[in-house]
């Protein structure tokens, strides 16, 4: 979610090797950032912008799936039997702060067999969470930024048949700003017991590859899927070692006993003094004193990683979000390239219905093998993840005015708005210039 708070989660900043050039200026400007968010917080109860055992079910799919539903093809949508499941237990509570939900993973699996139609690949099934805070952003902009990003994880999702949950409210009135992540994603894991990832994506964070696909084959031993660098975790110690503003989340028990453990950090508890003392003094490139969820999830990695960090995949091998500065300046450049390959390649030129888009990714693949992942890559970033840029509050970071994070996220929302309109038969011209497209023509760019 966008988040008013002006944490700048440095570990976008750099990549792996980058990390510590320059590290004077990067702590200057992340206590600059800290600041303004624990200065200009004016009360304790404040308007607050939330920034937003592996389980897999391989049951046996009855030959009439539809559940009851007369011949239904896929997930049967009006179908809930009268037999009881956890939603009949009076004790069950979609809140952070409340006792523990128990045996999550058999509840899913009863649930699935009384729900047979979502039975078939359910092990892949993704949820995508993302949301704003309740009220109108205080930068003039701000609501039609955010605007603008959620059309993009809506064209995703679309794309790629996943479904999306956009949350603003604060589910629990203290878990203000980057905290708010965590009622949330409680409450999205009990309310699709169908999906078997729950999917983080902070508002700020914008998908610049319609094309790619999570790599869930790679992911089958982990429970949990985040940017980071384990080396930075485990020699430096450092808070800036991951990004938690995006991740993975596999449905299960592991992931709610992992969320009440991460809650625990935040200020909606009565040990929240405490975890700030203990973050500060484990991390000592942590200057602010209060506790943090990225800092806390650090600290899970590094403090008890048989139980958590061994099931944790430290994603580093491509942009599972990369840091906005080191990408934007690309896109030209990756747009000339794509156009390259199409001009030489008739299969991609073909014009097709948006259903089948994903159809023509191994046909992309080919010419992007030699392309690689990351920094330097001439293929499209992921997800391009405008941190400090704060479009709600308006209170970037001052390392950057508010006019280059405005002209950078039009970029990469019209960058990845071609590659949808494109099925649509139009392009934008000028990745600056979001109400002007124009008709394709035929066999284009060959033509």
């Amino acid at each position: 979610m966008a988040k008013n708070n002006g944490r700048s989660k440095a570990a976008s900043f750099f990549s792996d090797g980058f990390f510590f050039v320059g590290g004077g200026l990067v702590a200057f400007l992340l206590v600059w950032a800290l600041w303004s968010f624990f200065a200009l917080s004016p009360s304790p109860t404040p308007t607050p912008t939330p920034s937003f055992s592996t389980s897999s079910f391989s049951a046996a799919v009855p030959e009439s799936c539809d559940g009851g539903g007369g011949g239904v093809s896929g997930p049967n949508l009006r179908y809930d039997p009268p037999e009881k499941n956890f939603y009949d237990d009076p004790k069950l509570s979609y809140t952070i702060d409340t006792p523990p939900v128990k045996n999550w993973d058999e509840k899913r699996r009863e649930w699935l067999k009384q729900h047979p139609s979502f039975a078939a690949g359910a092990d892949r099934r993704i949820l995508l969470v993302t949301g704003s805070q309740p009220t109108p952003c205080k930068n003039p902009i701000g609501d039609y930024l955010l605007l603008k990003l959620f059309k993009n994880k809506v064209d995703y999702c679309r794309r790629h048949g996943i479904d999306i949950f956009y949350n603003n409210v604060l589910l629990h009135p203290k878990m203000f700003s980057f905290w708010a992540k965590t009622p949330t994603v409680k409450a999205a894991m009990l309310a699709h017991p169908e999906a078997e990832w729950i999917w983080w994506v902070d508002s700020d964070a914008a998908f610049t590859d319609m094309d790619f696909e999570l790599p869930l084959d790679k992911y089958n031993h982990h429970n949990m899927i985040i940017h980071g660098w384990p080396h930075l975790i485990y020699e430096k110690q450092s808070w800036t070692s991951i990004n938690a503003g995006v991740f993975l989340i596999r449905n299960s028990q592991w992931a709610m006993d992992f969320m009440d453990t991460w809650a625990r950090m935040g200020p909606q508890s009565p040990e929240y003094d405490k975890w700030g003392e203990i973050q500060k003094s484990t991390f000592k490139d942590k200057i602010f004193p209060e506790s943090d969820d990225q800092s806390g999830l650090v600290y899970l990695l590094l403090k008890d990683k048989d139980k958590w960090g061994d099931k944790i995949y430290l994603e580093s091998g491509y942009y599972f979000e990369g840091y906005w500065m080191e990408i934007v300046g690309n896109f030209e450049n990756i747009t000339e390239r794509y156009k390259q390959v199409e001009a030489a390649e008739g299969r991609l030129r073909r014009r097709h219905a948006e259903k089948v888009s994903e159809g023509y990714v191994p046909v992309w693949e080919e010419h992007l093998k030699e392309a690689g992942y990351g920094r330097g890559s001439w293929r499209r970033p992921f997800i391009t993840h405008f941190t400090g840029c704060q479009p709600c509050s308006g209170d970037h970071n001052q390392m950057y005015s508010g006019q280059t994070c405005f002209d950078a996220m039009q970029k990469a929302l019209i960058f990845a708005d071609n590659q949808v309109l494109r099925s649509y038969g139009y392009v934008h011209p000028d990745l600056l210039d979001p109400s002007t497209v124009l008709p394709l023509p035929f066999d284009y760019p060959a033509s």
